[in-house]
């Protein structure tokens, strides 16, 4: 039995699609903890076990590990949480009791880079994430932590701007090259440590991308792909701060928010070279083509 959470989201969504019907050699049966079944297509809903309710609930959790033999963690993003920890740590207390007391033999959970960085304690959201990677493995269960980087797919949250003005924005400088990867290599990552589980003890795998970008890269890219002019707009920290203020979003959010984007700034993302093993297969060129180009002409 695999159990899988927020399996609506970009990841988690795709996870399950592979789960399903890329790998014919799966023995195990999914079930999926979901606060609203009806975001799941009945397709799935007939294929899967359905356990409903949000998976830092105790009880639900109970319910949903009973016999699991793998989980797929993510902790899903909470703007309004009192602090990173209650968001990160806090959300995963309940499961990580529940690993032990169930007997789950593999966790695969959805992290950052950035361990072993000199920024790496003041890196906001990505050290509660490191903080509950630490919880997770001193339960004793088999752990790997995705180590991933940004997001190509966090420009789709900047469709409307790229439309529409032709300008997407970030914080770092515009000639600072660093990884990026798309959510469905991690998904492809996740499916193959819950696929063969002949893993054990704690680690990593950082899933990189290809190759490093920098914005400038990015802004040529999606320019070619899109066939309309698209530039980069850096953004300062205080103004990427009151951006998310008058989003009103919470204050111990924020600031991790922007702290981490400071730290990527000063290599929090650098840590780990690429190679055969941390490589993920998704250009970005191929991710503007496929997921962008649709989104900007929807």
């Amino acid at each position: 039995m695999i159990v899988i959470t927020a399996p609506t989201g970009h990841i988690g969504s795709r996870l399950l699609d592979i789960l399903l019907n890329e790998v014919p050699e799966r023995r195990d049966e999914l079930r999926v903890i979901v606060r609203d079944p009806r975001k799941l297509t009945e397709e799935v809903r007939s294929r899967v076990d359905v356990v409903t309710g949000a998976h830092d609930d105790a009880d639900v959790i109970d319910r949903a590990f009973a016999g699991a033999d793998a989980v797929f963690w993510l902790v899903p993003p909470n703007p309004r949480a009192p602090s990173l920890d209650a968001a990160y740590s806090g959300f995963t207390s309940a499961a990580a009791k529940a690993f032990t007391a169930h007997g789950v033999g593999h966790v695969v959970g959805v992290s950052a880079l950035g361990r072993g960085t000199p920024v790496a304690d003041r890196a906001g959201l990505v050290t509660a994430s490191l903080t509950m990677d630490d919880l997770i493995a001193r339960t004793g269960v088999a752990y790997r932590a995705l180590a991933n980087p940004s997001f190509m797919d966090n420009l789709l949250r900047q469709v409307t701007s790229i439309r529409d003005h032709g300008v997407f924005t970030d914080t770092v400088a515009v000639d600072r090259r660093a990884p990026a990867a798309a959510t469905r290599d991690i998904a492809a990552a996740a499916a193959a440590l819950l696929v063969d589980r002949s893993w054990t003890g704690t680690g990593e795998v950082a899933v990189l991308g290809p190759a490093d970008l920098s914005a400038g890269d990015m802004a040529r890219i999606m320019s070619d792909v899109l066939e309309r002019p698209v530039r980069y707009e850096r953004q300062s920290l205080d103004a990427f701060r009151a951006t998310l203020v008058g989003q009103g979003l919470g204050s111990a959010f924020v600031a991790g928010y922007v702290d981490m984007m400071r730290a990527k700034e000063d290599g929090l993302d650098d840590g780990v070279p690429r190679t055969p093993d941390t490589a993920s297969p998704t250009t970005f060129r191929a991710w503007c083509e496929e997921v962008l180009k649709p989104a900007v002409r929807a």
